[in-house]
């Protein structure tokens, strides 16, 4: 289907909504930079998209001078104010708070202090754990102190799935109790139990703590194991060492006085009293008939806390959609703009630049506004572009968005979200982890074939990947979301090399400050997929009908309840 045959009237909108003044000068100044030149208008937006202009942004945006785009500062003040006049200058309308480009999103950073204190004991024995080496704990409450004294209860996984008949809370009252339990799900190979070999959201350490409050403990400690976790102690212990932000806490929402992990050798310590070893423990959660079981254990723990206001912001701009009835439904674009800000010095370098992740992704967002806008035509639905902040932190910014969209879930079609995209060249392959859970499935398999693509499975769904970028925020409230990424099947590069690239990447630049931009980078992949994306986008905004979640899908009670709200 050619892109022309799918419009409606023509209309150009680059004069659609003026920006605020601050913007338009900002605008003006940025224009110097040469991110925004103009191309003859053509009816085949995607054909408008150009490499150089998604290198142009990529390199500004993870310059020096941007100070690795750390949130809640004078960095994000520039990258943000950046982005927003992109999107100004693409013809894209502010639809932020109060007619601006800026949603505020609301943190709160909480960092544990080192003389934290978790304590058990069970008749005669006791023992006080020691803070980072034996465990690990934030208090989600968001206060200076949170305290516990409580009966310890082991319920397995944790998880109460109906779907799947599934319930290790059957029989037990664990209110104002600490729930202690492993990660991970129980193993399959049938793919319509719990994914089979792939991890589900239940699988996830954040979906245990969710569903430790929806029980009304008090508190929830995961045993780590290397197998169960996916990673060493030592991961565990540096991700939970520094500050967590979290998005504020209303007047009546309530939290886990402590969320944290204890290390292997010091849960087996304390549950010996059960009489069972932790893979006995472990093996009894694999079975549908596991019954909670109340320990004899007393934990104790106090949780001193820093507790800081984090200001951080989306930027979120629309395209109004060229149909009168479908224009309040959209198609949402997301990558985050954040990454880690100035750290720790690597061989003299403190900035940790992001240029990878994900200034090539918020590059892709402005450069699909930009085309969108320079078409001679409208899809039916309206386009949202969201560039979200603290997804370093936790998807805050994106679960912000999620909880107060522009355009409700229940009318959004999809989100199509870009994350840490390597500009290295064209691939015959592409990767979209999700895209197979939605109706969507036949239009992206029949794209890709038109593309002259072959669609590639996500190489390890074993680990959870789906569940650790910006789409998932909106996939929780019900939208068809997933992430839409090159492949590893370079163009003129031999059998081996992309994936081998690939774990260069992740082994000596991922997180680091040697994540940098390379004027030797090859951004015609990136042109690649922009294009793919934007018609991805473009057929999802004129589809007669809203996509939703394949039957059976975790995700599909929510999707439902958005239609009906």
């Amino acid at each position: 289907m050619h892109v022309n045959a799918v419009f409606e009237t023509p209309c150009c909108l680059r004069k659609s909504a003026g920006p605020a003044g601050s913007i338009a000068a900002f605008a003006c100044l940025l224009a110097l930079l040469g991110c925004s030149g103009k191309e003859a208008v053509s009816s085949a937006g995607a054909g408008l998209i150009r490499a150089g202009s998604i290198a142009a942004h990529t390199r500004f945006l993870s310059s020096d001078a941007l100070e690795g785009r750390g949130i809640g500062g004078r960095a994000e003040a520039l990258a943000t104010e950046y982005i927003a006049a992109q999107f100004a200058l693409a013809g894209a309308a502010p639809a932020g708070d109060d007619g601006t480009y800026f949603q505020a999103v609301p943190l709160v950073g909480v960092q544990t202090q080192p003389d934290a204190m978790l304590s058990w004991s069970a008749g005669a024995g006791a023992r006080r754990l020691r803070y980072l080496d034996d465990f690990v704990a934030v208090n989600h409450r968001q206060q200076p102190l949170a305290e516990v004294d409580a009966d310890a209860v082991y319920v397995g996984h944790g998880i109460v799935a109906p779907e799947f008949e599934w319930d290790d809370y059957k029989g037990v009252d664990v209110k104002g109790k600490i729930v202690v339990l492993f990660t991970n799900e129980p193993a399959s190979d049938d793919p319509a139990f719990f994914g089979g070999p792939a991890l589900t959201y239940y699988g996830r350490w954040t979906f245990k703590y969710e569903e430790a409050l929806r029980q009304g403990a008090a508190g929830c400690l995961i045993i780590h194991t290397t197998p169960t976790a996916g990673y060493p102690w030592q991961v565990v212990r540096n991700s939970w060492s520094g500050r967590e932000p979290f998005v504020e806490l209303g007047p009546d929402e309530e939290a886990l006085s402590v969320a944290g992990w204890i290390h292997t050798e010091a849960a087996a310590s304390m549950l010996a009293a059960t009489g069972k070893s932790l893979d006995e423990l472990l093996a009894m959660s694999e079975s549908r008939a596991f019954q909670p079981l109340p320990l004899s254990v007393r934990i104790r723990t106090r949780i001193p806390s820093s507790v800081t206001p984090i200001r951080t912001r989306n930027v979120v701009a629309m395209i109004q959609g060229g149909n009168a009835q479908k224009r309040d439904e959209a198609v949402l674009y997301t990558a985050h703009w954040d990454h880690l800000g100035v750290g720790i010095p690597v061989d003299g370098d403190n900035i940790y630049n992001g240029a990878v992740d994900n200034a090539t992704g918020v590059s892709l967002l402005l450069e699909l506004a930009r085309a969108f806008g320079e078409s001679d035509a409208r899809p039916q639905r309206s386009i949202l572009f969201a560039a979200v902040g603290a997804e370093e932190g936790g998807l805050r910014g994106s679960q912000y968005y999620s909880q107060h969209p522009f355009i409700p879930a229940g009318r959004t079609a999809v989100n199509i979200n870009f994350d840490g995209l390597a500009p290295l060249g064209r691939t015959r392959d592409i990767t979209l982890p999700g895209f197979e859970r939605t109706t969507l499935r036949p239009a992206v398999e029949a794209l890709a074939e038109e593309s002259r693509l072959s669609i590639r499975p996500e190489a390890h769904p074993e680990q959870g990947y789906y569940y650790r970028s910006d789409h998932f925020s909106l996939a929780k409230v019900g939208v068809p979301a997933f992430s839409v990424k090159l492949g590893v099947d370079y163009v003129d590069r031999p059998e081996g090399w992309g994936v081998e690239a690939q774990e260069d990447y992740t082994a000596n630049r991922y997180h680091q400050p040697s994540d940098e931009f390379d004027p030797a980078w090859d951004f015609s992949g990136l042109e690649q997929l922009a294009r793919f994306g934007f018609e991805l986008g473009l057929r999802a905004a004129n589809a007669p009908d809203l996509p939703t979640w394949n039957e059976g899908d975790e995700f599909l009670p929510a999707r439902l309840q958005s239609w009906e709200r």
